[in-house]
Parts: C-alpha cells; structure tokens; sequence
C-alpha cells in the first residue's frame, strides 16, 4: 500500500454536499450586486428632481386651469389650486353662453377628415420614394424638403385665392382638404422609416402575385404601424389647435371650431368689458381635456415609432 493510500484511510472522511464539491474559499465575500456610490445616489437624485420639477412646470398650468374653472368670477385669479368656492356652475354656463356641442362636432369633424387625409396621402408619396426608382427621384424629393422652408405667411393669400374661386370660403372644407397631398415633414419621416423596412418582403410579395397597391397595403403599411400612429397623432394635435385657418376661412357662428371659438369668446367676454374669464377657462379645458386622452392612449405608440423611425435610413 502507498503513502497515500495509507494517508487517506487514516485521514478524516468528509461528507461532500448534495450540490457537488464546495468552491474554495477566496477570502472575498460573495457579490451581492452592484454597489452604489455616493457619487452614483446623488446623480440619481438629482435626476430624479430634475424630472419632478420638469413635471411640475408642464403640469401646473393646466392644474391651474380645472381649479380656476370651478370657481366663481371673483376667485379666477387668486392663484389657489383648491378653491376656496367650489362651483360647477361654469360648466352649465358655458354651453349656454357659446355653441360648444356645434363647435366641438365641427372640430371632430375636420381633425379627423384632416388626420386620414394627410396620414394616407403622405404615407403614398412616402412609399413612391422609396420603394420605385425613376429619374428625377433625388430631385424631387429635395423639392418636397425645400417646401418645409417657405413660411406660412408666403402662400397665404395665394391659398385662400384658390379656395375662394372654388367658393369654399365658409366651409370647413379649406381646414382640411389641403392635407389630400401631403405634408413634407410627414413624407420625409415616413420614407425613412419605409428605407429601413428589408426590401426582400416587398419583393416576395411581388414574386406571389401581388400588385403595386397589394404590396403598399397589405404588407408595407402594416409594417409601419408605428411611424403611421405618430404622424396621424401629430396632425390630430396641429387640427384641433388650428386657429388661424378657422380666423380666415370661417364666417358663421355655427361654422366655428373650437379655438376659433374660444377666440370669439374671448373678444366677447374677456375684452368686451363683461370679463367672464371663467367661462373662458371653462370652455379650454373642455377643449384641452379630449387632446389630453388622445396623447395618453397613443403615448406608446408615439415613443415607438420616434425610436424606430429615428434608428432606420
């Protein structure tokens, strides 16, 4: 018998665990995470107190706004958050004092008609340059970015000279039908996004028989969800704020839209010398209240397609 043979029977036996041998001792203890420095937790507070005074900032004028809605005329400007009179009668007011039912349907109207048009048409022209090649592409389509560089101001009159010879000065037509050909912004974001789509879909699709449009609907548009989402958003927003086109082209009453409603409130009540701020108040947050729901229900999908579309081309 061997040395270490005999040493092993006189040696002590030990019992390995179920598990398997034990891992020898390093002296260390063993990681329980990643330590935090103080260097690290004071960078998070600050951070963290950034945020929450960036929040406070965005979120207390339209605090301020429901508060002083619920108030009477005396108490609107006393600057506190809860009221000292709590009152719903402004509410009841208000839609006596102005057409809100009439103005609110017009403005459903024209967002809507105004977010399908411009999403469906710019999304077309989108598709256009990027998926076909033609002459005159790259040419084009620096046309189409260059008119994001002419002001408003400049095709004004030559517009409302258009719509007013086809005898649409009046309507809501002119709030809206201008979106039928698109808008360069949206056009120059949803091509990016379709670049950034594999053109190996789109040609197997073609190899199975689909058509040009079969191949935009059915398979590119669907893909698109997401940039599709943000666009439609964003011109539901820039349509249900519109002021400017509601101040040219709209003449009766009944024909107004929300904010060129609240503009004719409030040369009414607030510069007419009855200074009713609180039906004012009133009538924007019940103008504020719809776009508010919209953001909160497409906030998803808007940081989706911003990353998305920001991370293709």
């Amino acid at each position: 018998m061997s040395t270490l043979d005999r040493a092993g029977e006189a040696g002590p036996t030990t019992a390995l665990p179920p598990g398997g041998p034990e891992p020898a001792a390093t002296g260390r203890p063993a990681p329980t995470g990643q330590r935090t420095t103080p260097r690290v937790l004071a960078a998070r507070v600050g951070v963290g107190a950034g945020l929450v005074l960036m929040t406070v900032a965005f979120v207390y004028p339209f605090v301020w706004l429901v508060s002083a809605s619920l108030k009477p005329r005396s108490d609107v400007f006393d600057n506190r958050l809860i009221p000292e009179t709590l009152t719903f009668e402004n509410y009841v007011e208000v839609w006596n004092a102005a057409p809100m039912a009439a103005w609110l349907l017009n403005t459903a109207f024209v967002t809507v008609m105004a977010t399908l048009t411009v999403t469906v048409s710019s999304a077309l022209v989108a598709w256009g340059f990027a998926r076909y090649r033609f002459r005159g592409r790259h040419v084009l389509f620096g046309l189409v970015l260059a008119s994001m560089m002419v002001p408003g101001a400049a095709t004004m009159i030559p517009t409302y000279l258009i719509w007013d010879s086809l005898g649409m000065v009046g309507t809501l037509t002119p709030l809206w039908a201008g979106n039928l050909f698109g808008t360069a912004f949206y056009i120059f974001l949803l091509r990016q996004f379709f670049l950034g789509l594999p053109p190996e879909l789109f040609d197997a699709a073609e190899i199975d028989g689909a058509g040009h449009w079969g191949v935009f609907w059915h398979v590119a548009l669907p893909l698109t969800r997401p940039a599709l989402v943000v666009v439609a958003l964003f011109e539901f927003q820039a349509a249900w704020t519109d002021l400017m086109r509601g101040l040219i082209y709209l003449r009766d009453r009944e024909d107004f839209t929300v904010p060129r409603g609240l503009k004719s409130m409030l040369d009414q009540f607030g510069f007419g010398g009855e200074w009713h701020w609180e039906l004012v108040v009133t009538a924007s947050v019940i103008t504020t209240v719809p776009m508010i729901v919209v953001f909160f229900l497409g906030q998803r999908q808007i940081i989706q397609g911003v990353a998305t579309t920001g991370s293709k081309g």
